[in-house]
């Protein structure tokens, strides 16, 4: 059994789940990836650094995150161009409503799919 099957098994036994347990589970994403994203949404236009010392974590897994994050289409990076030259990527959550509608589009794929599972069954 993967990760995900043990997390959808236990949000589907739980009878009031947290919202980030549910985020986790229809994303497929990890804890530390949530806070990350509601971090974001406390402090938009966070840098991997900023980031980093906020949530009290190594760079290089706050990259990972975000790179998780970026690829689920809860996060997206912008760059700024700084004055003495060069750039940093400053990223940004989507809004909770927007991410409420992916986590809608995501579920009723997925039942969509067991439904045609369910359908092909034949004993």
């Amino acid at each position: 059994m993967t990760d995900t099957d043990r997390n959808m098994e236990a949000l589907m036994l739980s009878d009031d789940p947290e919202f980030e347990r549910v985020m986790e589970c229809v994303f497929g994403i990890q804890p530390h990836e949530a806070r990350t994203y509601f971090q974001l949404l406390e402090v938009p236009g966070s840098t991997v650094a900023e980031l980093a010392a906020d949530l009290e974590r190594d760079r290089s897994n706050v990259n990972r995150s975000l790179s998780t994050l970026c690829d689920t289409e809860l996060v997206y990076r912008e760059r700024r161009l700084l004055e003495g030259g060069g750039y940093v990527y400053q990223y940004f959550a989507v809004p909770l409503p927007e991410a409420q509608e992916l986590m809608h589009e995501a579920v009723d794929e997925w039942a969509e799919t067991v439904h045609g599972r369910i359908n092909e069954f034949s004993p």
